[in-house]
């Protein structure tokens, strides 16, 4: 599995100096040429974003005792690619001075700061929607603990369900278990006083035959 990462760091390192090299033409083009250009990139840019997929794809593969080292080099790769997005994302609204003066003339002043001003507010944007997108997460993530506590709590209520019948069921044991000592012992006492009354009666016997025998003599 290492190998196959490698070789996707291999076809990444050549694609993004590739594409490096065409954003820094982009600036220096016009018109066609330039459109052509950024349609290219765009697709580039695409095939990298399949090609991190297929990275990430490739780590969740690996034994997770050197999961950490390709996670590590996953995670530069993907900020490398944001870096790349964003510069791409400049250089097509962006001229070299020489296209700058060709187009505008002496106006060039003026639409440097209006790319300036356009630049800040695409900016804004993005910090906006990643924010966006952090408190989505956030609250994904919420819902899901929340649902984890939920089955939780469900699981703690049958358990303790569980143990008040088998509380029951050991009251009821221990009720019918008492009924039957009592009942022993109440058969062990008139054992014990048919045994005693038997005895005087025996022994009174003896006595008074030894004193009718004594009394004959």
């Amino acid at each position: 599995m290492s190998s196959d990462f490698e070789a996707y760091e291999q076809d990444f390192g050549t694609a993004t100096a590739e594409i490096t090299n065409k954003i820094g033409r982009v600036p220096k083009l016009s018109g066609e040429e330039k459109t052509q250009l950024v349609l290219n990139v765009d697709k580039q840019l695409e095939e990298v974003r399949e090609l991190l997929e297929q990275m990430d794809l490739e780590v969740r593969e690996i034994p997770v005792q050197s999961r950490g080292m390709f996670n590590s080099r996953l995670k530069s790769y993907k900020q490398e690619m944001e870096k790349l997005e964003k510069d791409f994302k400049r250089s097509r609204i962006a001229y070299s001075d020489e296209v700058r003066h060709d187009l505008l003339g002496d106006d060039a002043g003026s639409s440097e700061n209006q790319r300036a001003h356009l630049l800040d507010n695409t900016e804004k944007i993005e910090r906006s929607s990643r924010r966006l997108e952090a408190g989505y997460q956030i609250a994904v993530e919420t819902e899901q603990v929340g649902q984890e506590i939920l089955a939780n709590l469900h699981t703690d209520r049958e358990k303790i369900q569980r143990a008040r019948e088998r509380l029951r069921e050991t009251d009821a044991n221990l009720g019918k278990s008492s009924r039957i000592l009592t009942g022993m012992l109440r058969r062990i006492i008139q054992n014990r006083v048919l045994i005693f009354i038997l005895g005087a009666i025996i022994l009174l016997t003896v006595i008074l035959a030894i004193y009718f025998n004594l009394r004959g003599h």
